[in-house]
């Protein structure tokens, strides 16, 4: 993903995880970060292809699975559009103590996947699972 109201999906094929559904997680995480805002303009569905290597069909039932929940809309001959946006993750309060604490894990010898491993049990914890 990148920021400046553009966003590029990373598709991990060894996960598990469906590809449409992979966008659809990695729009709402930049909908959250404030990475995508009401207005801007989602990638098309054939640069999302040519930068991932998958199926057209696969982009759009991405696509329409987040205009069915009302955070994107379809203009026809312009694009695809951000109408809303997802809260405060982006909350600067929380970012700098979930960064603190990153680092100092990190630091301490844990990797990705033990950082990954260690948050989403927390997660876990306070959260009933979500599943697609």
């Amino acid at each position: 993903m990148s920021t400046g109201g553009t966003v590029e999906f990373r598709i991990d094929r060894r996960s598990g995880v469906a590809t449409y559904w992979q966008i659809v997680q990695q729009a709402k995480q930049a909908l959250r970060l404030g990475l995508l805002r009401p207005g801007d303009k989602l990638p098309t569905a054939r640069e999302v292809v040519e930068a991932a290597a998958i199926n057209p069909n696969t982009v759009l039932k991405a696509y329409r699975e987040l205009e069915r929940e009302g955070l994107v809309e379809a203009r026809r001959g312009l694009g695809t559009f951000v109408r809303a946006s997802l809260g405060a993750a982006g909350d600067s309060r929380y970012r700098a103590d979930l960064e603190h604490w990153v680092a100092r894990a990190h630091e301490d010898g844990l990797g990705r996947e033990d950082i990954t491993a260690l948050f989403d049990s927390v997660l876990d914890g306070h959260f009933p699972q979500e599943t697609p």
